[in-house]
C-alpha cells in the first residue's frame, strides 16, 4: 500500500449516511464506495434510494445497503443502527445530511413549515449523534461528519428556517466535538457553498440570484457535488486524526469574499 493509500484508507470501513437519496449525499456515497468502503444509504424517500441504487450497481460490484427511515423518529434510528451492526458488525463513520428547505418569505412561512424544516434538519442531526454517536463513544473510535452551509452564518435571504437549522448544527457540531473527544470520537461539518439542485434552481435561484452568487464567489461557478468527496474523504480518514470540532468550506471562496 501506498503512503497516500494508507493516509487515506478507507477500504472496508462502515459508513453510514442519512440523506442517502438527496442530491449531495448521494454522490459522498459513491465517493465512499469507490475508496473500498461499505456504505449505508439512509433516507425516508424510497424512490430516491431505488433510483440511486440503480445508479450504484452500474459502478461495479460494491457493497452497499439502502434502509428506508425517518430521521425525526428516534425509535427508526435505534432500528436502523440495529439493523446495521447485525448486517455489518461495526460503524465507523457517520454522514447527517437529512433535511429540506422552504422558499417562502419570512412572513408567509406557516409555523407547521418551519418545524418541519427545523426537524428534517436540527432534530435529524441531533438524534443521529445521539443514537449512534453513544455506539461511537462506547467503543471508543468514529467519526461523524455534519452537513452545514454556507447559510451557517452570516445567513442566506429567503431560507430562514434553513439557515437558522444550519446554524444550529454548526453549533452541536462543536459542542459534541468538545464533549466526544476524550473517547477518540471526532465531530466535524462540511460546509458546502452553492451546490443547487433541480428544486433549488426552480424555487430559489432566477437569473438575478444567480448573479448574485457569483458576484460573491470567486470561482464564478456553482460547485458540482463530485468536489465535495474529496473532504469528506478526508474528514472519514485517519489523515484528520486530530481535526474536531471543525467546519470545512467547500464553497469556491464564498466565505472568504468581502469587497
Amino acid at each position: 500500500m501506498s503512503y497516500l493509500d494508507n493516509l487515506f484508507n478507507l477500504k472496508e470501513k462502515v459508513i453510514v449516511i442519512f440523506g442517502g437519496g438527496g442530491h449531495i449525499c448521494s454522490k459522498l456515497a459513491e465517493g465512499f464506495l469507490l475508496a473500498g468502503s461499505k456504505v449505508v444509504l439512509l433516507d425516508i424517500r424510497k424512490k430516491n434510494l431505488d433510483n440511486i441504487s440503480l445508479k450504484l450497481k452500474k459502478l461495479g460490484k460494491l457493497d452497499y445497503l439502502c434502509l428506508k427511515i425517518d430521521s425525526t423518529k428516534k425509535n427508526d434510528h435505534i432500528k436502523a443502527l440495529k439493523k446495521i451492526l447485525k448486517k455489518y458488525q461495526s460503524i465507523d463513520v457517520v454522514v447527517n445530511g437529512s433535511g429540506i428547505n422552504s422558499s417562502l418569505d419570512f412572513f408567509k412561512i406557516s409555523e407547521k413549515e418551519w418545524n418541519e424544516v427545523i426537524k428534517s434538519q436540527l432534530n435529524s442531526t441531533f438524534l443521529s449523534c445521539q443514537v449512534f454517536g453513544q455506539y461511537m463513544v462506547k467503543n471508543k473510535k468514529g467519526s461523524i461528519i455534519n452537513i452545514s452551509s454556507a447559510s451557517s452564518g452570516p445567513p442566506l435571504s429567503r431560507a430562514f428556517a434553513y439557515s437558522a437549522s444550519k446554524s444550529a448544527i454548526k453549533n452541536l457540531t462543536q459542542n459534541l466535538a468538545r464533549e466526544f473527544a476524550k473517547y477518540n470520537v471526532r465531530v466535524n461539518s462540511l460546509r458546502p457553498g452553492f451546490f443547487p439542485t433541480k428544486w433549488n434552481l426552480k424555487n430559489f435561484i432566477d437569473k438575478n440570484r444567480k448573479s448574485k452568487i457569483f458576484n460573491h464567489t470567486p470561482m464564478k461557478r456553482f460547485g458540482e457535488t463530485e468536489e465535495l468527496i474529496g473532504a469528506t474523504l478526508w474528514l472519514a480518514s485517519d489523515s484528520s486524526k486530530f481535526v474536531t470540532g471543525a467546519e470545512i468550506p467547500v464553497d469556491g471562496g464564498f466565505t472568504a469574499m468581502t469587497i
